[in-house]
Formats: C-alpha cells, structure tokens, sequence
C-alpha cells in the first residue's frame, strides 16, 4: 500500500499479467474550454482530449471556482477541492500551479515572454505572471516545456533543477472542413499570410516593411489582428499596418482560418519569441510553405523544413520570402513529413510518463 492507502502501481516483480492501475489525474481546464482558444487553450484542449482517449488515467475537469477571484481559486480554491477529491497528480497547463496542494503537482511553462517582453502584458497580469510562475516552476514536481529552449530558459532565468524539466511538443490541432480558400471576394490575387495578435513580439510591422520592399505580388494577411481593438497603442499599429496595405481581417474562427491556411501560397511567422509556433505546424500539415524567425524555439520545431531569417533585419525577412516562394515545392514536402512527426496521442503518452514519474 502506498502513503494513500491505495495498492502499489509499482510492486517488484509484478510480471506482464498485473493489470495496469489506472491514474487519477486533476486538470486545470479553464483555458481548454476558452470559446477564443490561443495556443495555450488549444494545447490544453488537445491534451485533454487525448488523455481522455486512454483507458489507464482519469482525468478530472476543473473549469474554475464561479465567483471566487481567478488567483483565489488557483491558490486557495482548487487546492481545496483537490484535498477532498484526492487525485494523484495535479496539472496546471499554463503556469499556475498551486504553490499549497495535497498532491504532485505538474506545471506546464510555454515560454516566459512575460521576462523578456513584459511591454506586451497589462500590468497586473504581467505581475502574476512574473510572481506565480517562478514559484511554481520552482516548487513543482515536474515541469513540462513545448521546447528545448524553453527549457534552457528556464534553468537559466528561474534556476530550475533541469532533471524536473521534461520537454513533450505540441501537435497541429486546428480543426477545418478542409476546403480550399479561394480569396478574399473578386480578389483572387495569391498572399502571404501571417497569424498573430497585436503584441509587439509578433514583430508584424516589420514583416509589413518587407512585403513592402519585396515586390511580390501577393497580398500580405494578418489573420488574428483585431482591427476593432480598443487599446490606443493596438490601434496605432493597426493603422500603421494599414497604411503599408496589408489586410486585417481579425479573429476568425477555425473553419474560416483553416480555409484561409490552405490557400496560402506562404505561411509567414516572424515573431521575436516563442515557446513552440504551433502555427508552422498548422501550416506544414496542409503542405503550406512555411518562413519563419531564426529564434531558437521556432527553429526547434521547424526542424530544417522551413526558410528561416533574422526578424530584426527587414531585408532578410524580404529576402526569406522570395527564396521560400521559389522553393515552395520543396518546403511543402518537407512541411508535412515534419508535421507527421508531432501527434496529441504521443504528447499524451509522454505527459503521463511524467505523471506516473512523480506520482506517489
């Protein structure tokens, strides 16, 4: 028995014909049911579901404490529940792990743009970020990160002990009928498409310079970028945008942004930081070319399929556009055999290698 007064999942010599215990798991799942799910919500979503599929963990849902303020909930509310429903492990999928729990807990950290662009957060939002997120990095059990370089950034800003890190990537997860998106009505002239928000680490005033420069014929896109936003500094950047040509066409739900993946002639990301860029493996999997920043993370899971530049350098993001359109044949194949290489069912499997890892 273990301190649990459960039966032991890891007796010695259990032999092949011991049935497989199965793992009580508790799951943060607000950003899983997010209407607008960003990459953070599509990860908690997909993993979920692919947890779910499996027969040997039962995960438990938590979607919150009603009234109960969002930090109250995180560090007092839900550790309370989890004292009453005695999971084995809890898993906090986007930072905020209870500092206080009655169980292992597992932390997820995407990246720590907080650190190195905190002119991109509201200010007390940037605070929490900055306060909770160490700690918990710091306290967990296990820490999951989307990428080696995340990992590093980690040991080397928050001094976590690298044998509690363990990096499962991501996988595409955009859900779309699967049509082919033929233009915006008459213009069918061919574009290039970048997806984002209006956060100055998406860098796209720059890829709007080098479309600019670059002569293409193409339209240029920035599906996600809210021309309805009311924050002064997101509607000067989106005028600015403007002014260069490029189209706005904002939120769009996943069929529409699916039809508008496929019927790009280029996927272009040029952020200055990111955890994963699960969108080149949007791209990549419908065979959509895919250019992208030189950063560490971005170069991880592109893995040689993609054209790579220095987003700093307007010239060079022009220069990536024209030689990946030029080699869009080769790109597109290379896209979707590194695409095929990334599953939820394997983020799944590996997730539960680490619940089973710091499980009692």
């Amino acid at each position: 028995m273990n301190r649990r007064g459960r039966p032991d999942r890891r007796p010695p010599d259990a032999g092949p014909t011991i049935a497989r215990v199965t793992l009580r798991v508790a799951f943060d799942a607000r950003d899983a049911v997010d209407p607008r799910r960003r990459g953070w919500g599509r990860y908690a979503a997909e993993l979920l579901a692919a947890l779910r599929r499996r027969d040997d963990v039962a995960v438990g849902a938590y979607v919150g404490g009603g009234r109960l303020p969002e930090l109250a909930w995180e560090q007092a509310g839900w550790p309370l529940r989890l004292r009453d429903d005695a999971p084995d492990v809890a898993h906090a999928p986007n930072c905020f792990l209870p500092l206080w729990r009655p169980c292992p807990g597992v932390v997820t950290i995407h990246d720590l743009a907080f650190e190195v662009h905190p002119e991109d957060f509201a200010p007390r939002t940037g605070w929490k970020y900055r306060t909770f997120t160490r700690r918990a990095a710091l306290s967990a059990e296990a820490v999951l990160c989307d990428t080696h370089a995340t990992a590093d950034d980690l040991c080397e800003r928050y001094g976590v002990d690298r044998d509690r890190i363990h990096v499962v990537p991501l996988a595409p997860s955009l859900a779309g009928s699967g049509a082919h998106h033929d233009g915006d009505g008459d213009d069918d002239r061919p574009y290039l498409l970048a997806i984002g928000d209006l956060r100055g680490k998406k860098n796209l005033e720059r890829l709007a310079d080098a479309w600019r420069i670059s002569g293409l014929p193409h339209r240029l896109v920035l599906a996600g970028t809210g021309p309805d936003t009311t924050d002064p500094a997101g509607a000067a950047l989106v005028a600015r945008l403007r002014a260069t040509g490029a189209e706005l066409p904002g939120w769009l739900d996943e069929d529409d942004l699916d039809r508008l993946l496929r019927g790009a002639d280029l996927l272009v990301h040029p952020s200055l930081f990111e955890g994963f860029g699960l969108v080149l493996l949007e791209a990549m999997a419908r065979g959509v070319p895919v250019a992208c920043s030189a950063i560490p993370s971005l170069s991880e899971t592109a893995g040689g399929a993609a054209e790579l530049f220095d987003p700093r350098d307007v010239e060079d993001i022009a220069r990536a556009l024209h030689d990946a359109l030029a080699r869009r044949d080769a790109l597109a194949t290379a896209g979707r055999a590194r695409a095929a290489a990334f599953d939820w069912d394997r983020t799944a499997r590996e997730t539960l290698d680490v619940y089973r890892l710091v499980a009692p």
